[in-house]
């Protein structure tokens, strides 16, 4: 069986490799990344070279349909798992078109192109931000309106319709998975987590939004990749589901985890002007997950964040600026 991975060099997307290759031993693995400023190679070092051919990768932009067909014509897929996304909100507010290009069109022509060429499954991987913002109680199910507050959100959303019209009209199995914040190992520093991380290690300053007491919904990367391998196998075709660990915190509750870890002092904090449309809270309810396909996060929260901060404090060759280690 193989599997197409898009995105795969990407935080999510090279986990998820990672992760499949490692424990899953009947895949063989297709990745497909256009390799932008958050699409590393470097991330998957060490991680596919034991497992020959197993592994192969091409550079190509998703939305780009006649590398999609030739990519697709070489081996008979049994699914697609599409992790390709520009994901960063702040560069979507800038760039609301470069996020159009490859979150709706780039999602069109794999759905098209796996028609054509008879791929099995689909799954779109999605964002809980498709949702918009919560007030301080409830939590967001898969049939909860959608209502984006940003270009990132609005194109994710627009994506998930695709798809899901896709299962709809032409009867593909599609899965939509909406999952919350992830953190972990090769998480480009623009996030929040590893900016606070790589910053503090640098003495800088740690920028923290408006009032700094927006609440995300974390959960470790690797429990996202089990969901995303238990939807990809055992998920109902059509069907939507969210991705969460209940683990809401603040995000000043944050930074001063992270600041008490590295033994860094709070003075680095530094207030800024909010986000344009800055959602408050998310939080997931991801029961149908649990019970449909007995899942449940495995790594405790405080804990995997002192892996994760220990991970960037032992790879700073990964993060820094070449000549400035």
């Amino acid at each position: 069986m193989r599997i197409l991975v898009t995105g795969g060099c990407g935080f999510i997307g090279s986990n998820f490799i990672r992760f499949l290759l490692e424990h899953y031993k009947p895949e063989f693995v297709t990745n497909v990344d256009i390799l932008t400023y958050a699409g590393n190679l470097s991330n998957l070092n060490g991680a596919v070279e034991p497992y020959g051919e197993r592994y192969e990768f091409f550079k190509a932009d998703i939305a780009a349909q006649d590398a999609m067909d030739a990519v697709m014509a070489k081996h008979k897929f049994y699914a697609i798992v599409n992790f390709a996304a520009e994901s960063h909100v702040d560069r979507s507010i800038n760039s609301p078109l470069n996020f159009i290009h490859t979150n709706v069109v780039g999602t069109e022509i794999l759905l098209e192109c796996a028609r054509r060429h008879g791929v099995k499954r689909f799954v779109q991987v999605s964002t809980d931000e498709v949702y918009g913002s919560l007030e301080a109680k409830g939590r967001f199910t898969e049939d909860s309106p959608l209502l984006p507050s940003s270009p990132y959100s609005a194109s994710k959303a627009g994506a998930d319709l695709l798809a899901l019209a896709a299962h709809r009209t032409f009867g593909q199995e599609v899965l939509v998975t909406r999952c919350s914040n992830n953190y972990g190992p090769y998480q480009f520093p623009e996030k929040l987590i590893p900016l606070i991380i790589t910053r503090a290690l640098s003495n800088q300053s740690l920028p923290v939004y408006g009032d700094g007491k927006n609440v995300r919904d974390w959960i470790h990367v690797e429990d996202h990749c089990r969901a995303i391998l238990a939807i990809l196998l055992e998920g109902k075709p059509g069907q939507i589901y969210n991705v969460g660990a209940d683990c809401e915190v603040g995000n000043m509750d944050l930074v001063r985890k992270i600041l008490g870890i590295l033994k860094k002092p709070e003075s680095l904090i530094q207030f800024v002007a909010d986000r344009p449309g800055h959602d408050r809270r998310y939080a997931v309810d991801a029961s149908r997950l649990r019970s449909e396909l007995d899942w449940k996060p495995i790594h405790p929260f405080s804990k995997a964040l002192e892996q994760t901060v220990a991970w960037y404090v032992d790879n700073r060759e990964w993060w820094k600026p070449p000549g400035d280690q």
